[in-house]
């Protein structure tokens, strides 16, 4: 069983995830198949049958969420290198050709959310900023080419 890396903030996130779908979403949903069951023959029934399908993706997920909480360790990011960038970095860097900077937080996959500019380290970003320090310039490998960047600044939120 691989290990799934998260922060405190990231485990505590998935934790409430599962506790909402184990209570008040499984309520609704089996409230939903009571009333779809009301309106007569469930062989002929579209609305049991999608009541149904959705109860069974939302079991689906509670599943997936357990696994991955199973498998979680912690990281304890006061015991790691803060000039370097590792899970749970903020990478600060400008882009050599636009001159345009980017900021992204290092994450592992469960916790990636690039509307709030978390990658993960196992995306083509964050696999080739593993590692790095200030200063460092990155080639970036791309579906749509190749990046380069230049970190001008590593930190940890903690």
């Amino acid at each position: 069983m691989a290990k799934i890396y998260l922060s405190q903030e990231g485990y505590e996130k998935l934790k409430t995830e599962l506790d909402y779908l184990k209570t008040k979403k499984r309520r609704k949903l089996s409230a939903d198949i009571g009333t779809a069951r009301a309106h007569g023959d469930i062989s002929e029934n579209a609305e049991y049958d999608a009541a149904k399908e959705a109860q069974g993706m939302n079991e689906k997920h509670i599943a997936e969420l357990e696994e991955k909480l199973a498998q979680a360790q912690i990281i304890d990011e006061s015991k790691m290198s803060s000039d370097e960038a590792l899970i749970g970095a903020t990478v600060r860097m400008i882009d050599t050709d636009t001159k345009e900077e980017e900021v992204y937080t290092l994450v592992s996959e469960p916790e990636a959310d690039y509307a709030n500019n978390k990658i993960s380290v196992t995306s083509p970003v964050g696999t080739a900023l593993l590692g790095h320090k200030v200063g460092d310039e990155v080639k970036i490998e791309v579906p749509a080419g190749t990046l380069s960047y230049k970190i001008t600044k590593i930190s940890r939120e903690t």
